[in-house]
């Protein structure tokens, strides 16, 4: 069994990760951290958890060398600048890390400082391996380091990267319209995530080129379109719970027919279960991804202006978040990716 620790588990994704190692038949929790309720179990915060497995670990202060005696991986549930110090000391104490920040997503650092803060452990970029498994398997296998992505940025690669890497869009004007489940917000009490600041409303947040996710999103869209991509990314605020819809408006380089392009994705993600090409004419929905690892993609072509409007769904908190995580810790754990993943959506 492979043993498991968690920091921060107090946010959704801690919460979304336990659940998840809870039914994991490989990796087991075994240490979880809070500074704020360390010294109580893990189900007392958590009462779902009553009776799983992992229900009884007792939470504790996050120190490096505690976890790194009672762990094989550890994921870093923990907002950016505090990952890249505990990371940075269990991956020299032999531990595998898995970090859902963004301290170690962004291969340049300069980049990084320009859109968070000053990193403090730029030499362990170039061993961080950004984990989308669908595009890095080989290298996610026994990395030691893994950067899992944002939720965001997956719904918007996995959506655009077939048409990039093939050349069938122009890679100027491409314009991503998401939206996100409140859970997107994290789950510190503000007031802008209060339910009657969230329930019968419908916003914008970050758009014009402000949202933290931007960088993520043209770093590995350059990479498939194998020249510099800029994207306007404009992200909204559902009145729902969990799940990304992302609506992304692109110019076709050739006049293609939606029957070109259908083909082309359905071919391109084959080999991949957990994307989901959709048939002509179906249209992605947030529930039918709800508590899962798919990502649904529809293609449709609109004629009259020339373009190709991707739309993907994916459930933030699994896929966008803690279940990327656990199919990393598979890899790089030598466990087949889909290991403890197989989950049926959550519809209704």
């Amino acid at each position: 069994m492979i043993r498991a620790g968690l920091v921060g588990v107090t946010g959704y994704t801690g919460m979304e990760l336990a659940r998840i190692l809870a039914s994991h038949p490989e990796i087991r929790l075994t240490a979880a951290t809070s500074r704020q309720d360390a010294g109580k179990r893990l189900d007392s915060i958590y009462p779902f958890l009553l009776g799983l497995p992992g229900a009884d670990v007792v939470l504790s202060e996050p120190e490096a060398a505690d976890l790194a005696a009672r762990c094989d991986v550890v994921f870093l549930a923990v907002p950016h600048g505090v990952a890249m110090e505990i990371g940075a000391e269990l991956f020299d104490a032999g531990v595998n890390v898995v970090d859902l920040s963004a301290d170690f997503r962004l291969r340049n650092a300069d980049v990084y400082e320009a859109w968070y803060k000053p990193h403090t452990r730029k030499e362990y970029l170039a061993k961080a391996v950004y984990g989308l498994p669908e595009l890095y398997a080989d290298e996610l296998r026994g990395a030691r380091l893994i950067a899992n992505p944002g939720c965001y940025p997956t719904a918007s690669i996995l959506g655009l990267y077939a048409a990039l890497k093939n050349g069938i869009i122009n890679t100027d004007g491409i314009v991503i319209d998401a939206k996100s489940g409140t859970t997107g917000a994290g789950r510190k009490a503000v007031v802008s995530s209060l339910y009657c600041e969230v329930a019968d409303t419908f916003r914008p947040y970050g758009i014009g080129g402000k949202h933290r996710h931007t960088p993520e999103i043209e770093q590995e869209l350059s990479a498939a379109a194998g020249t510099p991509v800029t994207v306007s990314f404009n992200p909204h605020l559902l009145p729902i719970s969990r799940g990304i819809l992302a609506t992304i408006y692109t110019k076709l380089g050739a006049p293609l027919t939606q029957s070109d392009i259908q083909a082309l994705y359905e071919d391109f993600w084959k080999d991949q279960p957990w994307i989901r090409v959709l048939p002509a004419g179906r249209l992605p929905e947030t529930r039918n991804v709800r508590g899962t690892m798919f990502c649904d993609i529809a293609v449709t072509v609109d004629t009259r202006t020339g373009r190709l409007i991707v739309t993907s769904a994916i459930d933030n908190l699994c896929r966008g978040a803690s279940g990327q995580a656990v199919a990393n810790a598979n890899l790089m754990s030598g466990l087949p990716v889909d290991c403890g993943l197989n989950f049926g959506p959550l519809v209704p």
